[in-house]
């Protein structure tokens, strides 16, 4: 049984930027591998309970998070960061494998989000009187 952040078969990330303008986490990791993760992306699918529920089918839809931003970014320890976003979220733990996959994984991830959007009727933008 491996627990998430120690799998050691998943590179360690050699370089973590925040392009604050357009809004995307860039992790480059030791295989040489880099991915461009949006923050919305990264916000509606946090690892957080808040987000993923505490079970299959518990998850909570995050809607209007289109211009949502990280403020803050600290380390957890050698194997994860936090992220702090400007809607206040900051519950989730980022492990190294979890970037690993998201990254892997982000368009198939993305479709699927938008489509639960979709069938829910909700909007990644802002309702009014939000930013």
């Amino acid at each position: 049984m491996t627990m998430a952040g120690f799998n050691k078969a998943v590179p360690q990330p050699t370089e973590i930027k925040l392009h604050q303008k357009s809004r995307v986490l860039e992790v480059s990791f030791a295989d040489g591998k880099t991915f461009h993760l949006p923050c919305e992306f990264l916000r509606v699918y946090s690892p957080s309970a808040e987000v993923r529920g505490h079970g299959p089918g518990q998850e909570v839809l995050q809607v209007e998070k289109k211009h949502v931003e990280i403020t803050k970014i600290e380390p957890v320890g050698s194997y994860a960061i936090q992220l702090t976003f400007s809607d206040g979220h900051d519950t989730g733990i980022y492990s190294w494998d979890l970037l690993y996959d998201y990254g892997s994984r982000q368009e198939q991830m993305w479709q699927h989000y938008l489509k639960r959007m979709a069938e829910a009727g909700a909007s990644r933008e802002p309702g009014p009187g939000k930013a």
